[in-house]
């Protein structure tokens, strides 16, 4: 299950849970006078924590790599589409409020939203 390379522009390589080796799909745009942090889940690829079980340490991670501040960023976690039977591996884009309580945390984006912002 190879995640497509239309998902990334880059590997990022990231310390996991217990610094775990991992990598995920990063994309990086600017749009509306806000960083949007795009990285997505890259299943079999990834030999170490994922993307949403690395959540805050991950958006840090890649905040100081690539200079971004945290003030400005909108982190969106992307669940790739792999071609599979399978529902759960249809392609999915969630914005990530890490502030928020558990209930409000994901809030699904829908095709124009995303569109506009990778369209960037």
């Amino acid at each position: 299950m190879k995640v497509p390379k239309e998902y990334y522009d880059e590997i990022f390589e990231f310390r996991g849970t217990w610094d775990e080796p991992s990598s995920c799909g990063l994309k990086i745009r600017q749009h509306d006078g806000k960083t949007y942090v795009v990285v997505t889940e890259l299943y079999q690829e990834n030999p170490g924590t994922s993307i949403t079980y690395a959540g805050r340490k991950l958006a840090d991670q890649i905040c100081e790599a690539k200079g971004i501040d945290p003030a400005t960023m909108v982190y969106i976690e992307c669940a790739p589409d792999t071609n599979s039977k399978l529902s759960f591996y249809d392609e999915e884009y969630f914005e990530v409020d890490f502030d928020a309580d558990l209930q409000h945390k994901y809030h699904q984006l829908d095709p124009e939203r995303v569109k506009a912002v990778l369209g960037a």
